[in-house]
């Protein structure tokens, strides 16, 4: 299964050989792929959490049922909220962006990651301190306001053409008319597993 994935991340990216160690996600959608790099060690609940959702090892709500489920829970869905210019954003399997999945976790603000640039993968929020969980979103361009307000997780190397194209198709409101699909999300590693620090008796 890592090989595979090594392979899909490949294939998404034309420079994969220049990647740099680490984990990444390849969104495949109905206009394109879109690598990200995650920053599993300066957001790891974000990057945990959104990796476990992306393989379907951590239990959602299904929209359909209501019980606590684990599946692959990025699969067949809808970038159903666009505001053009800003971003894009996905993560609501019923496209109304309402939807309560059944899984939230605390904000990670650090100082070193701003909104200074587009491509910047952050976890959407109602708002309210602590309350991301399954939505995200991808910026077109710099959004120095939302700084401090949503988790940045990680940022896109590979495809933000295909971001710019689907910020751009037309709108009602910050609604798609017609919503640009996310196919999957897959989970690959460049490089070896980070070492993780063993934490000393007392």
């Amino acid at each position: 299964m890592k090989s595979f994935a090594l392979f899909l991340l490949v294939a998404a990216c034309a420079s994969a050989q220049e990647l740099p160690n680490g984990l990444y996600a390849i969104f495949s959608t109905s206009m394109g792929n879109i690598t990200a790099k995650l920053y599993e060690k300066d957001a790891a609940i974000t990057v945990e959490n959104f990796v476990a959702l992306a393989q379907g090892t951590k239990a959602s709500r299904n929209p359909k049922t209501g019980a606590m489920v684990k599946r692959p829970f990025y699969d067949n869905i809808t970038f159903h909220r666009v505001v053009q210019g800003e971003m894009i954003q996905a993560g609501d399997p019923t496209g109304k962006g309402s939807f309560d999945c059944g899984v939230n976790i605390r904000d990670e603000f650090l100082p070193g990651l701003r909104f200074d640039g587009g491509g910047q993968l952050a976890m959407a929020n109602t708002g309210d301190p602590d309350s991301g969980g399954c939505q995200f979103f991808i910026t077109v361009g710099p959004m120095r306001q939302w700084d401090g307000k949503y988790t940045i997780f990680g940022s896109v190397v590979e495809g933000q053409k295909v971001v710019w194209q689907i910020n751009h198709q037309p709108v009602r409101g910050d609604k798609p008319v017609d919503p640009a699909k996310l196919l999957s999300v897959t989970i690959a590693r460049v490089g070896p597993e980070p070492v993780k620090k063993v934490k000393k008796k007392k």
